[in-house]
């Protein structure tokens, strides 16, 4: 059981360090913790159901977490070669789109949720 804890803990302390990474490394992440701030108070100030507000909540940090795996791509690619290869740009551009269709994804549900307000 306590080597079960102790591999529990070590997992968070690989994570934290990757997120601490993806923090000074990546301007971006700050760009969206900040978003997510924002539209948190948004969420809490609003009269939503339990349900909506996590789903918003939910759906920012899923934001974060691509945010890390698009960095973990260009990590990887940059540590195989920096030389220009089609293969390279097509992943570091994967993974920017992966951030970018989580960001519309979460975008749509907040109209969702604003326009169920309206009616």
């Amino acid at each position: 059981m306590w080597q079960q804890i102790l591999r529990v803990r070590q997992r968070a302390i690989w994570s934290w360090d990757g997120f601490v990474h993806v923090y000074r490394t990546e301007a971006s992440l700050m760009q969206w913790l900040m978003a997510n701030a924002v539209f948190a108070v948004l969420a809490f100030a609003l009269p939503l159901s339990a349900g909506e507000r996590g789903l918003l909540l939910m759906g920012g940090i899923i934001v974060l977490a691509a945010e890390c795996l698009n960095t973990a791509i260009e990590r990887v690619v940059d540590d195989i070669g920096t030389d220009k290869r089609d293969a390279a740009k097509y992943a570091k551009d994967c993974g920017s789109a992966a951030v970018a269709v989580t960001a519309i994804a979460v975008g749509v549900a907040w109209v969702c949720v604003l326009v169920g307000l309206a009616i």
